[in-house]
């Protein structure tokens, strides 16, 4: 039986990575996966890239209010039409920037159409909070994967703290992926210790 399995991790936990493993272990033996993140990820123009160097294009690009069974079924049609094999799997980056309706989409595909959906992606935000695609693939997925990583002092990073020109944030908005004005949007996974030295000791 096909599942839907989620692999979360702080920021540089090596999801991407992962992923592109995944993804290279299928088609090692003959089968056909297709690729996908939602759209308003914009950093890498389409493509999904590790921290090592490895990069490749996504099949396709969710967009906040699309039905995602549908497109999957599009593209599998695409993928079965030009190599007579059907799709071994569906793989997507950055899954907490899915909406909840759209996870519940991935669990259709899974159930109804017996694909396995490999989502990777983080839990909280940068104030702490769930995303809320990772809220709800927490809620229906079989299976929960933690990747790990650590804090610059050694400990295991839980958390995503916000950088803007160097600086920690602790207010705003729960996506920020492109340049604020002339300051640099930038991430580091924490631990809880020093999170909330950082924080002067705030939780969301």
């Amino acid at each position: 039986m096909a599942k839907l399995y989620f692999r979360y991790g702080a920021m540089n936990s090596g999801k991407s990575t992962a992923l592109l493993q995944a993804a290279y272990n299928y088609e090692e033996r003959g089968q056909h996966v297709l690729l996908a993140k939602p759209e308003i990820d914009t950093k890498g123009a389409g493509q999904i890239a590790s921290r090592l160097g490895v990069q490749r294009d996504v099949d396709f690009l969710i967009g906040a209010g699309e039905d995602v069974r549908a497109i999957f079924a599009e593209h599998r049609a695409r993928v079965q039409a030009e190599t007579g094999s059907d799709v071994a799997c569906l793989l997507i980056d950055e899954a907490q920037f899915l909406t909840s309706p759209q996870v519940d989409d991935l669990l259709r595909t899974v159930v109804d159409e017996n694909v396995p959906v490999l989502a990777y992606g983080i839990r909280t935000d940068f104030q702490t909070r769930a995303f809320p695609g990772s809220a709800r693939l927490m809620e229906l997925a079989h299976s929960l994967e933690e990747l790990k990583t650590i804090c610059r002092c050694g400990r295991k990073a839980l958390f995503n703290a916000r950088l803007v020109g160097g600086r920690f944030v602790f207010e705003g908005d729960q996506v920020a992926i492109d340049e604020l004005a002339a300051d640099r949007v930038t991430y580091e996974s924490m631990c809880a210790e020093c999170y909330l030295r950082e924080s002067a000791g705030r939780l969301a």
